[in-house]
């Protein structure tokens, strides 16, 4: 990969600082976007002594309004930017029966709306350009959302198809898009009780999940997931997927329904 200028959002810990330690190692220079400054200003300290690379460090809460409009215009006017990495989000809102309207409202903006306008605004000059990477951070429960909570799966899901279908519309004009689907891993989105209760063997460490998700853009894969042993078995069930196509919009309903064909 050539040199690049990477915006990365939730940098200041968990999977957006390591993005940014492994980005920086390859020589490439930063923007680093969370709400916490200070630990975005000890990690940019770190990597500027470390790399040589320059690195900024932008204090915004993506889940607000006004805050995501400046990142997206940061975007969308410098044209420097020729990588973004949606990492930004919040989970664990609990069972729907007892959820906090305002929380779920929270992360549709953070986990959805978000990676929606800063992918929107880098894109046009990406292709104009002919280069460039898109990565967006989601979830295997996209893939398993009866194993979950209601909306974070959602979300997750949301990021998944919308990675594929920028892969689709982006990727012949030159433009890298990947969706990265981590399983549990060690971050302060779980809680050490948490992660106490589950099988050591279900937790991945952090670095190796970075590691890997930057392995699988270097191979050119769309989607890396990186716990999953053979990709064959994400192909097949794509290929599943993709086989349905043929069947899914017909001018009659299906006969099991007993509709009456309309002339």
């Amino acid at each position: 990969m050539t040199q690049q200028t990477f915006l990365v959002t939730g940098a200041s810990d968990g999977i957006g600082a390591v993005y940014a330690d492994r980005l920086a190692r390859r020589g490439h220079d930063l923007i680093l976007v969370a709400r916490r400054v200070d630990r975005l200003a000890d990690l940019a300290a770190t990597l500027s002594a470390e790399t040589g690379v320059s690195v900024e460090v932008i204090g915004a809460d993506l889940a607000d309004a006004r805050a995501l409009a400046g990142i997206e215009a940061r975007l969308r006017e410098d044209r420097t930017i020729t990588g973004l990495v949606n990492n930004a989000g919040i989970a664990n809102e609990g069972p729907i029966l007892a959820a906090d309207p305002d929380y779920l409202s929270g992360m549709i903006d953070l986990n959805v709306r978000a990676v929606t306008r800063l992918s929107a605004a880098i894109a046009p000059h990406l292709a104009e350009a002919g280069a460039g990477t898109i990565i967006n951070v989601t979830s295997v429960t996209a893939l398993m959302p009866e194993g979950f909570t209601s909306v974070y799966p959602a979300t997750k899901a949301f990021v998944l198809a919308f990675s594929e279908a920028l892969h689709a519309e982006l990727g012949p004009k030159g433009v890298r898009v990947q969706a990265v689907l981590p399983g549990i891993t060690r971050t302060a989105i779980w809680t050490e009780e948490a992660l106490a209760g589950l099988p050591p063997e279900m937790v991945m460490h952090v670095d190796e999940m970075v590691d890997a998700a930057l392995a699988g853009l270097d191979l050119g894969e769309t989607v890396t997931i990186p716990a999953l042993p053979d990709m064959a078995d994400y192909e097949a069930y794509v290929a599943a997927r993709s086989a349905l196509r043929p069947n899914l919009s017909h001018a009659h309903a299906a006969s099991r329904y007993g509709a009456a064909a309309v002339a």
